[in-house]
């Protein structure tokens, strides 16, 4: 009995990520509440243990306090932790660079922290000027590292086994008076979630 608990706690550590203390350059993977276009991005994006993710920040520590640089809203902006929670209804997974990458992290800080006002990339075309939320981490860990940290791939916004798109991103698009970037390179939240070179570490409420 002593042996099948044991097995069952380190099976539940593993598993299930634990309650944790957040440190600068930390990662939180985030659920949205945003509608049809987030569950149309959960349909085809994977992310961490098969959680769904549409949003992620970098932790900001200054004095004690916690902040999110994050693009959102209009631009890349820095908001308080409680600011950031407010997004979502769910848990938040907690991702932090495995510890060869640590030295990365001020360089990260600093480069997105140059990129607040930035306008937000309501296109999803990478390298256009703006930033969506990944686009913004993916380019603050390309400049640090010096090469391409996290990965990019062929975004589709078509329903899975289909070669149909997702009204909802129809109906977007038309709005904007661009065609669906079917097909060219981005990154996601849950892409960058279950990348080797960073450890899921815990959860947030």
């Amino acid at each position: 009995m002593a042996k099948f608990i044991l097995f069952f706690l380190l099976f539940s550590w593993f598993v299930f990520p634990q309650k944790t203390s957040l440190r600068n350059g930390d990662l939180l993977f985030q659920k949205m509440n945003c509608g049809e276009l987030c569950d149309a991005i959960h349909a085809v994006t994977d992310g961490f243990n098969g959680n769904d993710f549409s949003h992620l920040g970098l932790v900001v520590i200054e004095n004690d306090s916690v902040f999110i640089i994050e693009a959102a809203g209009n631009a890349v902006r820095k908001v308080t932790l409680e600011q950031f929670t407010k997004n979502t209804e769910t848990t938040m997974l907690i991702g932090r660079v495995k510890l060869k990458y640590k030295k990365l992290i001020p360089k990260v800080i600093s480069f997105s922290k140059q990129q607040i006002g930035i306008p937000y990339d309501d296109d999803y075309l990478y390298d256009n000027g703006k930033y969506y939320c990944s686009e913004l981490i993916y380019d603050a860990f390309l400049n640090a590292y010096g090469k391409p940290f996290f990965e990019l791939q062929p975004m589709t916004f078509k329903q899975p086994e289909s070669n149909e798109f997702f009204s909802a991103w129809v109906d977007y698009y038309q709005n904007l008076k661009i065609e669906i970037p079917e097909g060219e390179l981005g990154c996601n939240p849950g892409g960058i979630s279950t990348s080797n070179k960073i450890k899921i570490v815990g959860k947030l409420n």
